[in-house]
């Protein structure tokens, strides 16, 4: 019987193992992780989690009993040092083990704050693991002021539960405008407005020049001089995918690590899926930092691991949880040429469309789950609606399907 061993025991990698069982593979599975616990959420991590909401165990994707249940070994708090691909090995510590098939769900990594200009003061975080977490909710008192360093969702997520918690929250953002690699400014627009009624002291076009302390971190200068008293920092300015294992085994790298339609590396029985891979898309290449991208693909990868030979088309979609406005996000919209406006019947809820000339590209939906649903089914399905009656709420989203 044929053993595949599965790097990286996040999302990915536990969708992977578990879709390999489902569709009857009996050979060897062993799903190894760098970290101590098993496979976990991480969404939850930065928000219920954090809000002390959520206790661990309800963080797992799957209970413990169901590796051993399904036959499935769970090497954790056990990192691989190195991949042989010829020779068919990894290798964890002083041990190596043989596999038939690889793959690699090894996710990504925290981008940080260089240490020459403070980032490894104590109580300067990222928000990235169960680890993570636990270390900042100490220092996370009413009261306390924290700094958070970017303006993409993963900072404004932060912002949102630390003025939640009681804390000063200020945050900077070197770029014009918040989420502005991300979105257009209209939806920029609308979570400034949220987290300055939120007490929130955002700064855009503001970078961050060091951090003072001693150990601690006490204080930040920005780049236009200001000093502000902290104590803490929340660091969001970007994942990087985890991708070196990978380049020091000699597989191609783009952006992350390189993989076909079906989900194959460069190198012979050897798979990728989630973070860490860079998928061919609408002819470029692409990665997809979501949950849903990484159970679809890691499923996906699973089959051809088996042999379907079935190419893996994402869907896109994407969401945040900021105070009480869920942002839920269909498509891509790379390329936009002209948004159009969609305002719901209650004050918070509005849509976000995106068209390149005639063409939906994407939808930035905000407490409006209709508007989010409907989008995505035209997306995935080709429709692009006039752009005119999208914006007009007295049109009946469901005539836009027919239309």
């Amino acid at each position: 019987m044929s053993h595949i061993i599965v790097v990286g025991a996040g999302q990915a990698g536990a969708s992977l193992v578990a879709k390999l069982r489902g569709l009857g593979h009996s050979g060897g599975l062993t799903l190894i992780g760098a970290e101590t616990a098993p496979p976990y959420q991480r969404p939850p991590l930065s928000k219920a989690y954090l809000l002390g909401e959520m206790e661990q165990e309800r963080l797992y994707l799957r209970p413990e009993s169901f590796y051993a249940d399904h036959d499935i070994q769970l090497r954790l708090g056990q990192p691989v040092t190195s991949i042989d691909t010829a020779a068919q090995t990894v290798t964890l510590g002083e041990e190596t083990l043989a596999f038939d098939q690889l793959a690699l769900t090894t996710g990504s990594v925290p981008r940080r704050l260089p240490a020459a200009i403070g980032g490894d003061l104590r109580n300067v975080f990222t928000v990235r693991t169960l680890a993570d977490v636990d270390a900042m909710r100490s220092v996370m008192t009413k009261g306390a002021c924290v700094l958070i360093v970017g303006g993409g969702y993963i900072g404004l997520e932060a912002a949102a539960v630390a003025s939640k918690m009681g804390l000063d929250v200020s945050l900077v953002e070197m770029a014009d405008r918040i989420l502005q690699r991300v979105a257009a400014p209209e939806t920029s627009d609308y979570f400034r407005a949220l987290h300055a009624g939120h007490g929130v002291d955002l700064r855009e076009g503001t970078g961050l020049s060091r951090l003072t302390g001693d150990e601690s971190v006490c204080g930040a200068v920005l780049s236009d001089g200001t000093e502000l008293a902290v104590d803490m920092v929340i660091v969001g300015v970007g994942i990087s995918p985890d991708d070196a294992l990978a380049a020091a085994a000699g597989l191609q790298s783009d952006n992350g690590i390189a993989v076909d339609e079906m989900g194959r590396t460069s190198a012979p029985g050897v798979w990728a899926a989630g973070d860490c891979a860079s998928l061919p898309y609408r002819g470029h290449r692409i990665r997809l930092e979501s949950v849903q991208n990484a159970i679809d693909q890691a499923e996906a990868v699973a089959a051809n691991m088996l042999g379907a030979k079935t190419p893996y088309v994402p869907k896109p979609w994407f969401w945040s949880d900021q105070y009480d406005v869920k942002l839920q996000i269909a498509g891509l919209n790379t390329g936009y040429t002209r948004v159009v406006t969609r305002p719901e019947a209650t004050g918070q809820a509005v849509s976000h469309w995106y068209y390149a000339g005639d063409r939906l590209l994407a939808v930035d939906a905000m407490n409006a789950p209709r508007a989010y649903m409907l989008g995505k089914r035209l997306i995935e399905a080709g429709t692009s609606p006039d752009p005119e009656a999208v914006s007009d709420p007295g049109t009946d989203l469901k005539a836009l399907m027919r239309g």
